[in-house]
């Protein structure tokens, strides 16, 4: 059994796909893997799509596991990473479960150590953040949180990876408890573990509420931790602010308008964090919708055939590589220099894609001033405007049969629009994946799936006829 890779790209290996959507299978936590002759592929490449359209409900386990990832060397003298630790160690498992867990540890040094065993051991590191996004057979993700950095001591010595491992996307969040997880490194290993067994016990909470952990640190007495959940769960995984600091609004919208009609978009940069941070930002400004390619915010030396893919894709690739990633055969690609701020390469009709209207209302929004706490909502708000002006009449085009299943009438739907440009950007979005796994949800229920997108469509409508009637 694989997870479905959807693929809408024309030319794509034996001409199969269409509205209904090609599928791929992918083994496990496999990585990708590069084309082969005859334009088949041994391993395609996993769906590791970030779920920010996915609210995830109170009360689940905090995380599955922290594993502590330590370089070790090889009889060759390169440095490999290796789990050191794990917490929880998880016994009685059934025979399928084990095989997950295994795939799931087999996979995850790759991803905090991507930049490969090019190492020494170093006096002085600066702690960095990042995060990845694994998807398993079953369509589930798993987010790994990730914090690098130099053991307590003296002399050189080299880095590890602190990785919790949880199905809950809420990157603030664990962003703080891996401040606690690093203090707590430079007292004694010892000391993570009641911490984490704490935090293993209480529930998750609602958005909006808190849950306080007890810690004992020796010296310092038993600590209450506070970990608050933002009110808005749609932002609680994102910081645009990392996006506007590197790149100009123009072409931040560049950007999107790509990522809308589900082309490749290659990102690079040296630091791990702001891959990570850039990435998942372009992501969430598809919000309602969802990227369901392979998304990658950091691809592993070992796996940068990636970008040989036919299907769309969303990755980071550290700077170093540019010009491996320059010699491989990309079709539709856009890569962007998160470093100078600057789009390497381009498809050329960027500017075109949306309509001139819109674009003009979301530049004006980026550019305004904000402060940091107002950043996350602000431009949330310009890219969610975008859409409810440009599909949000879609509940209307739903026609309800009397098994209370609904069918999409997207002809009417495209033609309900009186711009023209707008009618233009609409009829080639609905045909992207993104667009069609919302309607396929959209026709599931009366009831709608994203509650905030309706809370604004609701607010255009009510503003619109309040302005006919004034």
């Amino acid at each position: 059994m694989g997870v479905t890779l959807h693929c809408k790209h024309s030319s794509h290996p034996g001409g199969r796909c269409s509205r209904a959507r090609g599928s791929l299978p992918v083994r496990g936590w496999g990585p990708p893997c590069g084309a082969h002759p005859g334009g088949q592929r041994s391993h395609d490449p996993p769906r590791v799509s970030l779920p920010h359209s996915v609210l995830y409900s109170a009360g689940q386990f905090f995380f599955e596991y922290l594993v502590v990832v330590s370089l070790k060397k090889t009889l060759e003298g390169h440095y490999e990473p290796k789990i050191s630790y794990q917490f929880p160690k998880r016994e009685n498992l059934l025979k399928g479960q084990k095989e997950e867990e295994e795939r799931l540890l087999k996979a995850i040094p790759l991803f905090c150590f991507p930049d490969g065993n090019n190492w020494a051991p170093v006096a002085e590191f600066p702690s960095e953040t990042f995060s990845f996004v694994l998807t398993n057979v079953d369509g589930s993700r798993k987010i790994g949180y990730c914090r690098r950095l130099l053991p307590a001591g003296r002399g050189t010595r080299l880095p590890e990876v602190f990785c919790i491992i949880s199905c809950l996307g809420c990157f603030g969040l664990f962003s703080k408890i891996l401040d606690e997880v690093e203090k707590r490194r430079q007292i004694s290993m010892a000391v993570i573990y009641p911490f984490m067994q704490g935090l293993r016990e209480s529930p998750f909470p609602a958005p909006g509420k808190t849950v306080t952990i007890k810690s004992f640190i020796p010296e310092s007495g038993t600590e209450l931790i506070e970990l608050t959940r933002p009110v808005d769960a749609h932002l609680e995984h994102v910081e645009f602010q990392a996006l506007l600091q590197r790149l100009s609004p123009q072409l931040i919208l560049h950007i999107f308008a790509s990522a809308v009609l589900e082309r490749r978009l290659i990102f690079l940069a040296e630091e791990l964090s702001v891959l990570s941070q850039c990435i998942h930002a372009v992501a969430a400004l598809l919000y309602p919708f969802t990227w369901a390619h392979t998304y990658i915010p950091v691809v592993p030396e070992c796996l940068l055939d990636t970008v040989c893919c036919p299907t769309p894709f969303m990755v980071g690739i550290q700077m170093r590589h540019l010009e491996r990633v320059l010699d491989q055969p990309m079709e539709e690609a856009l890569l962007v220099d998160l470093c100078k701020g600057k789009i390497l390469q381009a498809v050329g009709d960027e500017e075109e894609i949306l309509p001139i209207k819109l674009q003009n209302e979301v530049l004006m929004s980026l550019s305004r001033h904000h402060t940091s706490e107002q950043v996350n909502a602000l431009v949330s708000e310009a890219f969610v405007q975008f859409f409810v002006r440009t599909v949000g009449h879609y509940a209307a085009h739903i026609k309800w049969g009397r098994s209370g299943r609904g069918a999409f009438q997207e002809r009417a739907f495209c033609k309900a629009l009186a711009s023209k440009t707008s009618r233009r950007f609409v009829k080639k979005f609905v045909k992207t994946n993104m667009f069609s796994l919302f309607i396929e949800e959209a026709e599931k229920s009366r009831i709608p799936q994203e509650a905030y997108f309706q809370q604004k469509i609701t607010e255009y409508h009510e503003q619109k006829k309040h302005r006919r009637e004034s």
